[in-house]
């Protein structure tokens, strides 16, 4: 029972990160644009809110700076891919791209390193009085990091606007016809720049709990393809923003089994390769019956365009 119990804390842990990239790149896909660059913005957002923690002393002001580079990088992505209708996928891929090597040579001029930052302070954990006394519960969220209940919030947020409001009513209209949309009077390239915005946010939330939230220090790569992994649980989620971030287990509960049988006599290589086989195996077995939107990675041309 404490081995099921800690397997399962460990994967709400693990799973923190992989949410917020998840709702990222649900909200992008919802616009008709694919966001292949979750794994950069997870990376420029673990990056600057290490700085942002180790110029002004706290790690709170480390989020925000974690959410505007985000932010940036989404939109820096927009204008190539909406503005000058660069295809998704590469536009994407150079954004990593950028975001690794901007952070190497970053930490360079900071710190004078090329492999860690220097350590800063971290959000920690935090108890919440009710949680804590609850059994089972209490052992896997009574002390957690704050990002937990950010992401839950951010997640019921995100489930209101997309289907509860009339803007989200517009999203999913540009994601499944956005001529449609246009002829109709929406602002298409509005919403798509706004929601690449929100979700480079989000990816950077993501990033920021790898390096303030659990090491509190920022290490070359530590995203290590959870912005990958995280694409495709927006598949597996349906495109659902409970079902992305739910999805996200999938991936937590396969590493945070890797962590304990590490002392098991399996070839090393096996077990780290197993969270990322287990994701591929259910993704390959799992059909989701929500349907992706009918648009995204279409280019939109306003008229006479």
């Amino acid at each position: 029972m404490d081995f099921v119990m800690n397997l399962l804390a460990g994967a709400i842990r693990v799973t923190i990160p992989i949410g917020f990239a998840a709702l990222a790149g649900m909200i992008a896909e919802r616009a008709g644009i694919i966001n292949m660059g979750l794994e950069g913005m997870m990376l420029i957002g673990a990056f600057f809110s290490v700085v942002g923690s180790y110029l002004t002393g706290s790690p709170w002001i480390g989020l925000l700076f974690a959410m505007f580079s985000g932010a940036m990088i989404g939109l820096m992505m927009s204008v190539f891919a909406v503005g000058f209708k660069c295809e998704h996928m590469l536009t994407g891929v150079a954004a990593n791209l950028l975001a690794s090597g901007l952070t190497v040579v970053l930490m360079q001029m900071i710190w004078n390193t090329r492999g860690k930052s220097e350590a800063v302070n971290g959000l920690g954990v935090i108890s919440v009085p009710v949680l804590n006394k609850i059994p089972i519960v209490k052992d896997l969220i009574g002390t957690i990091s704050p990002l937990f209940y950010i992401l839950v919030l951010v997640t019921a947020l995100v489930w209101f606007v997309i289907y509860r409001t009339p803007v989200g009513l517009r999203i999913r209209v540009v994601g499944d016809n956005p001529f449609m949309a246009g002829s109709m009077g929406i602002k298409v390239y509005r919403i798509q720049y706004c929601c690449m915005a929100v979700s480079g946010a989000l990816a950077g939330l993501g990033g920021a709990y790898l390096s303030i939230g659990d090491i509190n220090m920022f290490s070359k790569g530590m995203t290590a393809g959870r912005g990958y992994i995280a694409l495709s649980m927006v598949i597996l989620g349906g495109w659902h923003p409970v079902g992305v971030v739910v999805s996200g287990l999938v991936y937590g509960v396969a590493q945070s089994l890797q962590f304990r049988i590490q002392s098991v006599k399996i070839p090393a290589q096996l077990v780290q390769v197993l969270p990322y086989l287990v994701t591929i195996l259910v993704l390959f077995f799992v059909r989701s019956k929500n349907k992706a939107p009918a648009m995204e990675g279409v280019h939109y041309y306003q008229k006479g365009e």
